[in-house]
């Protein structure tokens, strides 16, 4: 049985290989889905281009945040504009207000690890 792939949309993305959405990327693109990544430069972590602007995408499974909640206001439309299935809230980027956004809007969310959730079979 074939894994489903599931675009994702990378929030915080960096090209530092000590930073977790660096591991995330190299880890989601190990696993054949389609990344799009937004950091604070324009930058390339393997074949993905990370761009610092909000661009439109389609088809959107789930959005992986790497940003505190401080950080993701300014995020707030773009994210529920994707319509993603899901937003996953990886440790430290825990948000009561988003989540509640999210959940308004028919949004799965989850408190999870990225990592985790790929390392096992969960993602």
């Amino acid at each position: 049985m074939e894994k489903q792939v599931k675009k994702t949309v990378l929030l915080g993305a960096s090209d530092n290989p000590s930073r977790y959405s660096y591991l995330a990327l190299n880890q989601l693109r190990a696993k054949n889905h389609p990344v799009e990544a937004i950091g604070r430069k324009r930058t390339t972590v393997a074949d993905i281009t990370i761009d610092t602007e909000k661009k439109p995408v389609e088809g959107v499974d789930t959005v992986t945040l790497y940003l505190n909640p401080d950080h993701q206001r300014e995020y707030y439309d773009y994210i529920l504009s994707l319509k993603p299935k899901r937003i996953i809230f990886n440790p430290g980027t825990e948000n009561k207000e988003l989540a509640a956004l999210a959940g308004q809007n028919g949004i799965q969310t989850i408190e999870a690890c990225t990592l985790v959730l790929l390392s096992t079979g969960q993602y």
